[in-house]
């Protein structure tokens, strides 16, 4: 599993983020006619501890919904009934999905990606299915066939298999390529919280503040949470942008289950 410094923005945070924060969801969202629909997405998910602690009880203190990527081989039975006594069985609040099967980079060139073009159908087929099957057995109901990719990529050969074997979402970054097959759901993430990597805080802020108003005035934005990487300042920014979002008329916190209806007619 693993673990990585907080970026420029978490280790010195400007003093005016907050105050920034504030007053630019208000100006991307109060002119709209329709809810921006906004949902965060936990990546990496699949051991309890400190800053999962802090993640759940900062989600569960504003009720916005959260979708979490578990990557199945790192999810064990005691480690599930850990992470359900303190999460609870919300499904209201939780979308609890498939993040890779190992986390493992399997290219020898490029970029990191575990489901790749380079990797043969079969061996792509064997891993989501191996991945999907344990973490149905050990969370039962609570699992939901969406896939977030390691790394947000994947090829098309992933994606083609995501749908033929029901999956109902792929999430990736904004701009991933290749699109998805007609009929998986694509829902991008184009907010990144704690894989920033300004090296100046102030840049950082600028940037990041900038993500969050773009995307909101767009009427979709989707957030990426990296907890291992999150200190008391990055805690202290996701709680007070859950008390905003959630205080805001024009603003619909949802999960990928709730997109999925939306979609349905």
């Amino acid at each position: 599993m693993p673990h990585y410094a907080p970026s420029s923005l978490w280790r010195l945070p400007p003093e005016d983020l907050k105050r920034d924060l504030r007053q630019r969801v208000h100006d991307a969202v109060s002119p709209a006619s329709y809810p921006s629909l906004v949902f965060f997405r936990a990546d990496d998910v699949a051991v309890h501890g400190k800053q999962f602690a802090e993640l759940i009880a900062v989600f569960n203190r504003h009720r916005v919904p959260l979708s979490m990527a578990v990557v199945p081989t790192w999810l064990t039975r005691s480690r599930w009934e850990t992470i359900r006594s303190v999460a609870g069985d919300d499904p209201a609040l939780w979308c609890w999905h498939q993040h890779g099967y190992q986390h493992k980079n399997h290219e020898r060139e490029g970029k990191k990606c575990e489901f790749g073009q380079s990797r043969p159908v079969e061996a792509i087929r064997h891993d989501l299915q191996r991945g999907r099957d344990r973490l149905a057995d050990i969370m039962g109901p609570a699992f939901f066939p969406a896939f977030t990719p390691p790394w947000n990529r994947c090829g098309t050969t992933t994606l083609v298999l995501l749908k033929e074997m029901g999956y109902y979402v792929i999430s990736r970054s904004q701009g991933a390529v290749p699109a998805p097959p007609r009929g998986l759901a694509d829902f991008a993430v184009n907010v990144d919280l704690h894989t920033r990597k300004e090296a100046l805080p102030e840049t950082g802020r600028d940037n990041l503040l900038t993500e969050l108003e773009a995307t909101l005035k767009s009427g979709f934005c989707g957030i990426m949470i990296h907890h291992q990487r999150m200190n008391g300042a990055a805690l202290d920014f996701l709680d007070a942008l859950l008390a905003i979002l959630s205080r805001e008329p024009n603003v619909r916190t949802v999960h990928f289950k709730n997109l999925i209806e939306t979609e349905t007619p």
